[in-house]
């Protein structure tokens, strides 16, 4: 009895495990990615990995979830590029706003629904203080519009022996979401940039039909049973997110200041350096792949860096090659925190200088203050971390010790020739040895003869022997 009660329970629990599985399959997978943010680098590098996620799935449905005020125009057309190119039916739910290059990407999708109170469309291109770009990003952004609503072909309407070709999506109305001289008739006036209601764009083919929600828009497109999977952005994407943070940058503009500054207070190659590098592939790294780092920013800032290191270890003194290195660093740093495109600073705001400018300042600033304060701290005799790698011992004078050759001072009086000519500094020959010596009277021309009249720590001053 027992053993028919096994074996009953065992089919009952295949016949279960068959049917769900069943029904698992039988459902659609919908691939979501959330867009409800200003469309950045970011945006197209997560919207390139949600694609390839929902390839490799094997999914049915690509769903974007929208609702933005736009972004990029550069960054938008490389996204309306991958729906018009996708094998997967791409559709788009407006959740209240599609502007400007949120209207770009939702017009490039197969079926477009929007919630009550939504809005698409006012894809003028502007800089950011809202300000309307010159002709030429107008008539760039007009031949997109046009191109994409085109992409989705026409409709053949066939009335007793006439054969009508409709647009699907009217590109006059998509230049006319851009270009205020546009005019369609019954649709937009001149003077005024076209934004639809939802009412209004289902009225002129640029939306499929209402809904409040994601499953409400599954269902108007006919699937009743799915299984969503959402794109959650990767743990690098999300590190990138945070040390592109201004407060982050800065932090790590005191890293690369304290590092080399601590790495010019030591011998050879350490530990200072090693951290000073870190931090400046940490900073530049993440805003190279947002596209506000540019190569050449990040060769200027190099460039700099080899500058400061001549004036340093190859040319005494501080001067042309030190000061212009610190200031290509300077700005080097500034520009990776604009978005600028090479050389035209048309788009940048104001505001957005500003902080940049704050950002790397307080980030230099901070740098050397916390490098003046950590190196005392840390390389204390008495309880610095790194006490021991620090000198202790203290050599005297009063204790007979002297930081260069006593043989020198016996040199004072002995006569010799110029090897070089001395303007003050040269090199002069005595008793068979070659020293390094100043003038202490104008020029000494070479092959003169002189006389060492002082001596003076590791230098030797000499004068013309009469």
């Amino acid at each position: 009895m027992k053993k028919n009660v096994r074996n009953m329970a065992m089919v009952i629990f295949v016949l279960v495990t068959t049917l769900t599985f069943a029904q698992e399959e039988n459902k659609q997978l919908v691939y979501k990615l959330n867009i409800k943010q200003e469309i950045t680098k970011a945006t197209w590098r997560q919207t390139q990995q949600a694609f390839e996620a929902a390839d490799s799935l094997g999914a049915d449905i690509f769903l974007i979830h929208m609702n933005t005020y736009g972004g990029t125009v550069l960054d938008a057309d490389s996204i309306r590029t991958k729906i018009l190119q996708s094998t997967i039916p791409v559709y788009v739910f407006i959740d209240n706003n599609a502007a400007s290059a949120g209207a770009l990407i939702s017009i490039a999708c197969d079926s477009i629904y929007m919630r009550p109170g939504g809005s698409i469309g006012a894809a003028t291109v502007v800089n950011q203080t809202g300000q309307a770009m010159p002709d030429k990003y107008q008539s760039y952004m007009r031949s997109t519009m046009r191109a994409t609503a085109e992409a989705h072909g026409k409709d053949t309407i066939i009335t007793g022996s006439d054969t009508i070709y409709k647009w699907q999506r009217n590109p006059l109305i998509a230049e006319a979401m851009v270009d205020q001289s546009v005019y369609v008739e019954g649709i937009s006036d001149t003077g005024k940039v076209l934004t639809f209601t939802p009412a209004e764009a289902i009225e002129n083919g640029f939306c499929e039909g209402i809904a409040e929600n994601i499953p409400e828009v599954l269902k108007r497109v006919g699937v009743e049973e799915y299984k969503i999977i959402e794109y959650e952005p990767s743990w690098i994407e999300k590190i990138i997110g945070w040390l592109v943070h201004p407060m982050i940058s800065g932090l790590l503009i005191m890293a690369i200041v304290g590092g080399i500054y601590f790495e010019m207070q030591s011998p050879g190659i350490g530990f200072a350096l090693g951290v000073a590098i870190l931090a400046a592939v940490a900073y530049f790294a993440p805003l190279y792949l947002e596209g506000l780092a540019a190569n050449w920013e990040i060769m200027v800032f190099v460039i700099g860096v080899i500058l400061v290191g001549l004036e340093i270890f190859v040319i005494p003194g501080f001067g042309i090659a030190g000061i212009s290195g610190v200031l290509i660093i300077f700005v080097s740093l500034v520009l990776s925190l604009i978005d600028n495109v090479n050389f035209d600073f048309e788009n940048v705001e104001v505001d957005g200088v500003g902080v940049a400018i704050t950002t790397v300042v307080l980030g230099i600033f901070g740098g050397f203050v916390l490098s003046l304060y950590l190196g005392n701290r840390m390389f204390s005799s008495n309880s610095g971390l790194f006490k021991n790698m620090a000198l202790k011992t203290v050599q005297n004078v009063s204790d007979g010790f002297v930081s260069v050759e006593t043989s020198l001072f016996d040199l004072k009086g002995k006569s010799g020739i110029a090897q070089t000519m001395l303007r003050p500094g040269g090199k002069v020959f005595v008793e068979g040895e070659v020293y390094d010596a100043v003038a202490e009277n104008g020029y000494i021309e070479k092959d003169e003869k002189i006389m060492i009249t002082k001596v003076e720590a590791t230098q030797l001053y000499v004068e013309i022997l009469e």
